[in-house]
């Protein structure tokens, strides 16, 4: 009998009839729960409460009745099993790290929802957010524009060289005009640089880009219907430094300077639009070579014209001072009258000689006081004294001829070398004539303007890279810039 209580258990509803006190049960046992550390890494072990879930099986310990309790016989129950514990087993070399291992959970625990893991383009912009910022997201933007908004732009092209004559070797410059000649190579045309860059500097100022508004329209050409928002004309009046600018972007002119060939380029946004641009900036250097030209030959002519004035100048001031000399000195020819007056000293002196040579001849066999002698006598008396005073006459005072002359000649001589002068520079101004009848400058036409059948621009490839490159390297400073000043700090 006393086995048989012992086997037999007493249920609570049987134990509150009989009025006999509770049978305590035993704290069941409670698996533990694994849950994650702080770090996420290693797994610990936390008991639940020390009260049973609901819903878990409890086993009663079984207890002595008393003996005045009479109990029917039952038959024995199978004691239950107490539930397992997981097991985790110990880490091998090949298992995977802490972090990734699968967490062992009890089944009757709910585990917490994990957070949801970002995709691989989340990782990537979080990460490199001033990257996507700075450099992708601008790159985006711009071949969204330069792919799907820019219009196409039409590229016209011509080119020109301004050349000049230049004279070629004389025949009397002997070797020095061979070896000349032998330079120049044979060719009587050289390119001329200078003028050529004057020309473009001309075609890229203020005046070109009026004078185009005047003639062709520019501003009109610019603000067709087809054109984007960004890349034409925003303005039907714009300012001339803004039109100037933008005249910059559109439009190019290069010269190089070892053929002398200037390309002019235009774009719009139609073919015709770039072409008809493109023959009006041609007019206009063909123009401004033209100007160019007619000012080298008015100056020419110009410097020819002055000096005939100042050679015509001197001729008359000579001839004024001739004939106020002849007026003053009342001869036309002060030589011609000195040798007038030699002549005839050298006369009277001839007959002087014969009359002395008459009165010696005479006096031999007469007398002293013969009339014929005293004739004779007072002949040669006065062919002296006219002689002397002849003499006089030509080398002694103010009036003599040695004076007269000297002042006639030098008169003579002034007015031959202002006849030279005048001579000379009326036949400069021949050859000024002559020269200006030629062109000296001249625009030689190499390519005429095309008319555009595909649009180059805008060059939405290479303007994307460049971008790239620039904005990458910005980055990269950046970067280092900042991740020097928090290590600093740090």
């Amino acid at each position: 009998m006393t086995s048989m209580k012992r086997s037999l258990p007493i249920s609570p509803s049987d134990d509150t009839a009989a009025g006999q006190s509770r049978v305590q049960p035993a704290p069941a046992i409670t698996p533990p729960t694994v849950f994650e550390d702080a770090a996420g890494l290693l797994p610990t072990v936390k008991p639940l409460s020390a009260a049973a879930p609901t819903g878990l099986a409890r086993t009663p310990e079984p207890t002595s009745l008393p003996p005045s309790a009479s109990l029917a016989p039952m038959p024995p129950l199978a004691r239950q099993a107490p539930p397992t514990l997981p097991v985790v087993p110990p880490p091998s070399r090949d298992a995977p790290p802490l972090n990734e291992r699968p967490i062992p959970i009890h089944p009757r625990v709910k585990a917490a929802p994990s957070p949801r893991r970002p995709t691989g383009i989340e990782r990537f912009v979080i990460r490199r957010k001033g990257l996507f910022v700075f450099v992708i997201l601008p790159l985006l933007i711009m071949a969204a524009y330069l792919y799907g908004i820019a219009a196409p732009q039409y590229l016209s092209e011509s080119k020109f060289q301004v050349r000049g004559r230049i004279a070629g070797p004389s025949m009397g410059s002997g070797q020095g005009g061979a070896i000349g000649a032998l330079m120049a190579g044979g060719s009587s045309f050289s390119s001329m640089p200078t003028e050529a860059l004057a020309v473009r500097d001309f075609l890229m100022s203020h005046d070109a880009v009026n004078s185009l508004v005047e003639a062709p329209g520019v501003v009109s050409v610019w603000r067709r219907p087809e054109a984007d928002l960004i890349a034409r004309l925003w303005s039907d009046t714009p300012s001339a430094e803004w039109l100037v600018w933008y005249f910059g972007t559109m439009v190019s002119v290069a010269s190089d300077q070892t053929t002398g060939i200037t390309t002019i380029r235009t774009r719009s946004f139609r073919p015709e639009d770039s072409r008809a641009l493109n023959a009006a900036m041609l007019g206009l250097a063909e123009g401004m070579v033209n100007r160019l030209s007619e000012r080298v030959r008015e100056d020419s002519l110009h410097v020819a014209r002055q000096e005939i004035g100042v050679a015509e100048r001197r001729v008359s001031a000579a001839r004024e001072q001739l004939l106020v000399f002849r007026e003053r000195e009342r001869s036309l020819d002060p030589g011609a009258t000195a040798a007038a007056a030699l002549v005839s000293v050298a006369t009277l002196e001839q007959v002087l000689l014969q009359t002395r040579a008459e009165m010696q001849e005479k006096s031999a066999f007469m007398r002293r006081d013969n009339p014929l002698i005293a004739n004779l006598r007072n002949r040669i008396s006065a062919l002296e004294t006219e002689i002397a005073q002849e003499r006089r006459r030509t080398t002694a005072g103010d009036l003599a001829l040695p004076q007269q002359i000297a002042g006639y000649e030098r008169l003579l001589m002034e007015r031959e070398f202002a006849d030279r002068q005048l001579a000379s520079a009326t036949a400069s101004l021949e050859q000024a004539r002559v020269e200006s009848d030629r062109q000296q400058l001249f625009l030689a036409r190499v390519v005429q303007p095309n008319l555009a059948e595909y649009p180059l621009y805008p060059r939405a490839a290479y303007i994307l890279i460049s971008t790239a490159a620039v904005l990458l390297v910005l980055y990269g400073i950046g970067w280092l810039i900042y991740a020097g000043i928090r290590e600093h700090a740090s």
